[in-house]
């Protein structure tokens, strides 16, 4: 299993450098295909008006999507080589999560760039990741505006017994043959069995050694799961975080945030996020 068919989904409404910048390393490091994607829709202000000024401003804003769509192409191909084997271009004038939901059949692993707004990004703009984990059916790679390179000198894999998790670490595969050491890391909250992680994670260690892959496991009690995950990425000195993607409503996590919600919009590091 590798990743044949790399997918970098571009913002309209944000710098898309180190997005780029990590989906050509990626491409070079699985010898890829590569698909660009973008999407937007013009959005009338709340103030709208009616009659012929409100035909000449919706065709005056979609022109305006056109024009960013294009340049957007310009910089994804200035961004890859000609020389790789298939680079293709897909965009598209309609709202983002729809689209490239859609188009992720073409894919393996999509890449895309962490919203610097956290939840509240503009959906006629851009995809918000933790939003698109949960509609793809494709792993993500999120970058965040830190990440200087794909550091896979460390990876860590956040566990928790759910098929969830277990889908994110089979997702991870070719990202962790490429790795040079792996942590399989189970926090366990108040009133959990530390006892029993240690058997989990070291279950996954030796599922892993049937695929040739070395890891280690280590098991923390914590009370706070993103926080916990934070701190030992940081003690591992992980370059990426593996984890499953679990939904909430938009509402609790506003209001009371989750740990699909801190990774995909708050990590310093790269993040695979599967669902």
């Amino acid at each position: 299993m590798s990743y044949a068919t790399i997918m970098v989904s571009l913002a309209s409404d944000q710098e898309n450098e180190r997005c780029l910048a990590i989906a050509r390393e990626t491409v070079e490091r699985f010898d890829a295909r590569v698909i660009g994607i973008a999407a937007a829709e013009f959005s009338p202000p709340l103030y709208f008006t009616s009659g012929e000024q409100a035909d000449k401003m919706i065709e005056q804003g979609r022109n305006a999507v056109r024009t960013r769509l294009s340049k957007l192409e310009t910089e994804f191909r200035e961004a890859m080589s000609p020389a790789w084997k298939h680079v293709e271009w897909r965009s598209s004038m309609e709202t983002p999560i729809r689209f490239i939901a859609r188009e992720a059949r073409t894919a393996d692993i999509i890449v895309i760039g962490q919203s610097r707004d956290g939840a509240f990004t503009d959906p006629f703009a851009r995809a918000n990741p933790s939003d698109l984990v949960m509609q793809a059916g494709r792993p993500l790679l999120i970058v965040p505006e830190a990440a200087g390179w794909l550091d896979l000198r460390s990876v860590l894999v956040a566990w928790k017994d759910t098929a969830e998790a277990r889908r994110a670490i089979v997702d991870a595969l070719p990202l962790l043959r490429k790795a040079k050491d792996i942590t399989i890391a189970e926090i366990v909250e108040d009133g959990g069995s530390r006892d029993a992680a240690l058997n989990r994670t070291q279950d996954v260690v030796t599922w892993l050694s049937y695929h040739d892959i070395t890891a280690s496991a280590l098991v923390q009690k914590e009370s706070s799961t993103a926080v916990a995950l934070d701190g030992v990425a940081s003690s591992v000195g992980a370059g990426v975080l593996v984890a499953g993607a679990y939904g909430h409503s938009r509402l609790r996590e506003w209001v009371l945030g989750g740990v699909t919600q801190h990774l995909a919009t708050e990590s310093t590091r790269c993040v695979l996020l599967s669902r």
